[in-house]
């Protein structure tokens, strides 16, 4: 029954032991890469996956905040000794409802192809300010004409020049917020325009920042993107735009389409590599390079912001040389007149923040600050899911002098700022929550297998440890028992008491007694001497 209890004991205690072991090999170290392969299968882009419905229709809406640069000095423009004074409206708080439509799946790439299609509404509450504000900005129409004139000969430019005059053109228009921006406004510029260029030339009917673009779905192009099927590294990566696979509006690399459309990034980001980010209204993409870590609901994130290689033109970085179009400009803005139907249209961050002085210089009213014009995307590296994101931009227009053409003769070379736009987008704590809870599977798995090589090395190592000890024991218990032995023979020797011959008779009786009492002491009788001594 001993045997069968032991051996029971034993067979259990190593079992669990290897069991736990086993596990908790598996747990500390291969379960992160099978966690890893999971997670990836998760993050690609498909019809059945759990982020498709957010892909197509975010649960949340979306606000863009608008600002104004009211010019409250335009009649001063040629006034050399005058530098434009502005004035910042705003925000104009629209809340954006945006949708992908037009799906289309192609297994063979494992591309995905689509349009954007955004529903805008005036949020008057988060507004500082009305539709209905009268804000004094450039007229973009007659700029355009003179600037599309600038090389042509001599004849055609008077032309341009006279037509501005017949219509009553200014340097400056006086609208309001709502027709600067959706609702637009009607120049006959543009119709006699629509009569003397091709219709691709002058697309629209209307002037206005923002025109066409409220619940349209053309207006930003036709996008195909890597779904990460194939390779979760290209998961978001732009492979077309407009059905090409680069832009024509920019030569050598500067024409391809690197990075992302904005909505996924390959996981596992790196602190050295840039980001990229493709935006359909530059025709560009911009790299957007880390600046630090930065927690984000409890999340670390990295912090990628636009910096001086993100606004440059081949001043500060010869590379990005082939974004300038032939202006050669200080760093801080970027040309895309070619992307904006040849409108001397250049963006920047803004305020002119991250730019070079010069520009600040030319006009008055501007403030660059960076915790409210800086342009920065915080990523949780693991995922590559965006965090917080706060898209800014700020719209300029370069006047200049146009030979030939009366309105535009000594004017200044300016790059005015018209507005800036705000896009902050911050990923909600129920997001967020699932996302912690994701990322501390690996780090609970691998303190779970840690726990259970412990204990499996202590059950496994039970036993024989066990018997160890015991066997230790009774060594120590033979020893301590011999020991006792010896102490007792030597302790209990006997005692013999030397009894004189003479006297044995007298004490016979008490000697008697003690003897049999006490068994350990023997009496022996001796002789004297006649000295005292004992004889034997």
């Amino acid at each position: 029954m001993h045997f069968k209890e032991v051996c029971n004991r034993r067979c259990i205690l190593t079992t669990g032991g290897i069991f736990l072991l086993t596990f908790g090999v598996f747990f500390t170290f291969c379960f992160i890469s099978i966690f890893r392969d999971i997670l990836y299968e998760e993050l690609k882009l498909r019809p059945t996956s759990r982020g498709y419905d957010a892909w197509v229709t975010p649960p949340f809406p979306l606000s863009m905040d608008v600002y104004f640069f009211n010019w409250t000095n335009p009649e001063d423009l040629k006034n050399h000794s005058t530098k434009p004074i502005l004035e910042e409206l705003g925000p104009y708080r629209f809340t954006e409802r945006p949708e992908k439509v037009d799906i289309v799946w192609h297994d063979r790439n494992s591309t995905v192809s689509y349009r954007k299609k955004s529903v805008y509404f005036f949020d008057e509450e988060g507004s500082n300010g009305s539709l209905d504000d009268v804000i004094s900005s450039i007229n973009v129409v007659a700029l355009s004409a003179a600037n599309r004139a600038r090389s042509w000969d001599y004849i055609r430019r008077k032309t341009v020049s006279m037509g501005l005059n017949l219509y009553d053109q200014d340097v400056y228009v006086a609208k309001t917020a709502g027709e600067l921006l959706f609702d637009g406004y009607e120049d006959n510029m543009v119709l006699m325009g629509k009569q003397l260029f091709d219709a691709s030339e002058v697309p629209f009917d209307r002037v206005g920042w923002f025109y066409t673009r409220n619940n349209s779905a053309d207006l930003i192009g036709h996008y195909n993107v890597h779904t990460g099927v194939d390779d979760i590294a290209k998961i978001g990566s732009m492979a077309e735009w407009n059905y090409k696979p680069r832009t024509n509006f920019f030569a050598e690399h500067c024409g391809m389409l690197n990075g992302s459309a904005g909505e996924f990034y390959p996981p596992n980001l790196s602190k050295e590599v840039p980001i990229q980010l493709f935006t359909p209204d530059m025709c560009r993409s911009l790299p957007l390079d880390f600046e630090k870590e930065e927690v984000v609901a409890g999340i670390k994130g990295y912090k990628y912001a636009g910096g001086p290689r993100t606004v440059d033109n081949g001043t500060l970085f010869p590379e990005t040389a082939c974004f300038n179009s032939g202006e050669i400009v200080p760093s801080g803005v970027l040309n895309i007149s070619a992307c904006r139907f040849g409108t001397p249209v250049f963006m920047s961050f803004p305020h002119f923040y991250g730019a070079d002085e010069f520009y600040l210089n030319q006009v008055e009213g501007l403030n660059p600050d960076k915790s409210k014009h800086q342009f920065y995307m915080t990523m949780e590296p693991t995922t590559g899911i965006p965090l917080d994101v706060a898209a800014r931009f700020q719209l300029n227009i370069l006047i200049q002098s146009h030979p030939s053409i009366a309105l535009y003769e000594d004017v200044p070379r300016i790059f005015l700022p018209v507005l800036w736009f705000e896009q902050h987008v911050t990923m909600k704590p129920e997001f967020t929550g699932e996302i912690a809870q994701a990322l501390s599977i690996p780090t609970t798995a691998r303190i779970c297998g840690i726990v259970m090589i412990v204990l499996g090395a202590i059950m496994v190592a039970w036993i024989p440890v066990e018997r160890l000890m015991f066997r230790n024991r009774r060594r120590d218990v033979v020893t301590d028992t011999s020991t006792e032995k010896v102490l007792l023979q030597q302790n209990l020797a006997k005692t013999t008491i030397l009894v004189p011959e003479k006297e044995k008779e007298a004490a016979g009786d008490k000697l008697s007694t003690i003897v049999e009492a006490h068994p350990l002491i023997e009496c022996k009788t001796v002789r004297l001497g006649e000295n005292g001594t004992t004889k034997t």
